[in-house]
């Protein structure tokens, strides 16, 4: 009877230490993304794991998988809702279908530049967005910026008219779709692991990006031209799985909160020096020719691409599109 209770007390034993090294288990943060690790984003995914990992350690664990190394552009939404991984920080582009008001950032045009995005983002009508898709499961944790777009093609594009008839590479937006249309271009969905090839065999004859994403793709080396035109805006929302986020230790959950709002601060102040640093390794490369816009050029295409705010006017909210453009006016 002893040898028996004996045996069973040491079982017993053995599953407990068992189950407390399985509670010392760190939770694991994967974070996926599609960019190389000198853009922006792809810092602040480093920033983010280098400062979980000082603070946190023992007890959360990050892997960064950049450059689509682990989910494409097209897949790392499903992949979040189905927990396979648990943050990631899609451009603002890829939440159409999730929450239609998120739409009002690719509205051309719109903002004058990164401040007046600081400004609307940080008010009340950014924030709200971001908790705009927590019935559907996503949680808005912050936004990145990577900067204001710029045009790029193998001719130069100085009016709307030079875009007529030209391919151009889009995410899967539908604005961004109608934008392209407006001056007579044709826009092609492509995901972004994939533009640098597609500008390079003429699947696409041009492109929309940040400096920063251009010179990392290295699209300057197969686009003659780019046009600053600082027309629309290529930012991130970093995202997170409502269910795993409301899920974690609530000490947990708040100092990964803090240490976001820090790495959110670092990755918006670095991005436009970034982007500004690239956009002179361009100028050095010698490889592509940057226009500069007069204003009244800039005014054409504005112009041009405007009746695309009237035409999703009714699914983002006239409200939304007023609050945007009077981020424009410093207060």
């Amino acid at each position: 009877m002893f040898k028996l209770t004996a045996k069973a007390l040491a079982c017993a034993l053995s599953l407990s230490i068992a189950g407390l090294a399985h509670a010392a288990d760190p939770i694991t943060i994967k974070f996926s993304h599609v960019v190389a690790e000198n853009t922006p984003k792809g810092q602040g995914a480093l920033m983010f794991k280098k400062l979980v990992e000082e603070r946190l350690a023992g007890k959360v664990e990050v892997q960064v998988y950049p450059n689509s190394s682990l989910f494409g552009d097209g897949k790392e939404m499903e992949a979040l809702l189905l927990g396979d991984v648990q943050l990631i920080a899609p451009s603002l582009a890829k939440f159409e279908h999730y929450s239609k008001g998120v739409q009002v950032y690719d509205l051309p045009f719109l903002f004058d530049d990164i401040a007046a995005v600081d400004r609307f983002q940080k008010g009340e009508a950014g924030q709200s967005l971001l908790r705009s898709m927590e019935d559907k499961n996503i949680t808005g944790l912050g936004y990145w910026h990577n900067g204001m777009k710029q045009l790029s093609a193998n001719k130069p594009l100085r009016e709307p008219k030079d875009a007529r008839g030209l391919k151009f590479r889009v995410q899967a937006s539908a604005v961004l779709d109608e934008q392209f249309k407006a001056v007579r271009a044709n826009p092609r969905k492509m995901s972004f692991a994939e533009v640098y090839q597609g500008l390079q065999t003429g699947v696409v004859n041009g492109a929309e990006n940040p400096y920063s994403n251009i010179y990392s793709q290295k699209m300057h080396e197969v686009q003659k031209y780019i046009t600053e035109s600082n027309h629309g805006l290529l930012d991130y929302m970093v995202i997170t799985n409502t269910k795993f986020w409301n899920g974690l230790p609530a000490d947990v959950r708040s100092e990964l909160e803090t240490i976001l709002d820090e790495v959110t601060v670092a990755v918006n102040k670095q991005a436009d020096e970034l982007n500004q640093a690239d956009k002179q390794r361009i100028v050095d490369a010698g490889t592509t020719e940057i226009i500069n816009l007069t204003p009244e050029q800039r005014e054409m295409w504005r112009e041009a691409m405007k009746p695309v705010w009237k035409k999703f006017e009714g699914e983002i909210g006239a409200d939304l599109i007023k609050a945007a453009e009077a981020a424009n006016q410093a207060q």
